[in-house]
């Protein structure tokens, strides 16, 4: 089973994350879930969702909404989880939404959490490392941290969705987004039809 960490910061689009979420699980992969103090807030207030802060309570809470796969959650300073060492890397990494805050502190190098630990580790071991930032419009420090994570071996995957797919509601353009990362991934999917298919 590959496994992937998924971290949910404070960025507006918390339904991107938990799509991709949900995605990850129904394809049987194995998750482990970092969540920001800020994201729980962006939780609430964007979807009434109530991410409690203990692990084990945050994996029943979320077993509740998705099933299969394996998940499961790291607090902030758990140093011993295993997105903190390079000798037990997950395949990828993805952090959706992306807050500025997260990915100046990724771009400098900070590993002041086990969120920016976890991504400079897939940098240094040259792993996947995908960051959606939902951020409009980007600042030029904005801009220049996203040219070092790209310079880095990070991929940029803002939540920028298309509309020639025609989406009839929010959930299709949510789709499109999480497509994309699935498509990074190397993920089968079937959430939009590919182009000229």
């Amino acid at each position: 089973m590959k496994r992937i960490t998924l971290a949910l910061t404070g960025a507006s689009g918390m339904a991107y994350g938990l799509r991709l979420l949900e995605c990850l699980l129904d394809a049987d992969r194995e998750v482990d879930l970092l969540v920001s103090q800020a994201a729980r807030v962006v939780a609430r207030q964007e979807l009434d969702l109530i991410l409690p802060a203990d692990n084990a309570a945050l994996v029943e809470a979320l077993r509740l909404r998705f099933a299969g796969g394996m998940l499961r959650a790291y607090a902030d300073k758990e140093w011993f989880a295993p997105a903190a060492s390079g000798s037990n890397p997950a395949q990828a990494m993805v952090v959706c939404p992306c807050s500025m805050g997260s990915l100046a502190a990724i771009a400098q190098g900070l590993a002041e959490n086990l969120l920016q630990r976890a991504a400079d580790v897939m940098l240094k071991e040259r792993r996947p490392l995908i960051l959606v930032p939902r951020e409009t419009p980007f600042s030029l420090i904005h801009l220049r941290n996203m040219t070092t994570l790209a310079e880095a071996g990070a991929t940029i995957l803002p939540a920028n969705p298309g509309f020639y797919h025609r989406p009839g509601d929010v959930a299709a353009v949510v789709d499109f987004v999480v497509a994309r990362i699935l498509d990074q991934l190397g993920m089968e999917h079937a959430l939009l039809p590919r182009w000229g298919a």
